[in-house]
């Protein structure tokens, strides 16, 4: 999947989730971030707005939650020593239960699957074209030094 195949679906995406009744709309970014801000709108007058803690477990993940609040004005923030993991918001319950969260979701594996093709595609072309797992033994390490990255 190239790039603009990858926008076209992100874009169905969010207008899916918007309530888009035709195809015309699926393909109208604008009038899906319209829709879901104006039904934003009128949760928010119904139904009193509820805290979020949003633990993102990448900093992948934490972007995209960060920039589909922002995108329908919602404003995220964090308190004070809380890890930088953490994305907290006040919104309706209603909204993120039929809106928010399935967008992310389905947002973030549209992008997960992006990446790793790229991913594979780079480090076969550029660094090894065996890009399989390790092979599983039996028995265990006699002695073991362990590195992690973080």
């Amino acid at each position: 999947m190239n790039e603009a195949e990858l926008f076209a679906r992100l874009a169905l995406v969010e207008a899916l989730h918007a309530g888009a009744t035709t195809s015309g709309e699926a393909n109208a970014a604008a009038l899906a971030k319209e829709r879901i801000r104006a039904r934003l709108a009128k949760l928010q007058t119904e139904a009193p707005s509820i805290e979020y803690a949003f633990s993102m477990p990448d900093h992948w993940n934490r972007q995209l939650m960060l920039a589909l609040l922002r995108r329908y004005d919602i404003r995220p923030y964090r308190y004070a020593r809380q890890r930088r993991t953490t994305i907290r918001a006040r919104i309706p319950e209603r909204f993120v239960d039929e809106t928010l969260w399935p967008t992310y979701l389905e947002l973030s594996d549209l992008l997960h699957r992006h990446l790793e093709e790229v991913t594979q595609r780079i480090i076969s072309q550029a660094i090894s074209a065996d890009t399989s797992e390790a092979e599983e033994r039996s028995g265990g390490p006699v002695e073991v030094r362990g590195i992690e990255q973080g």
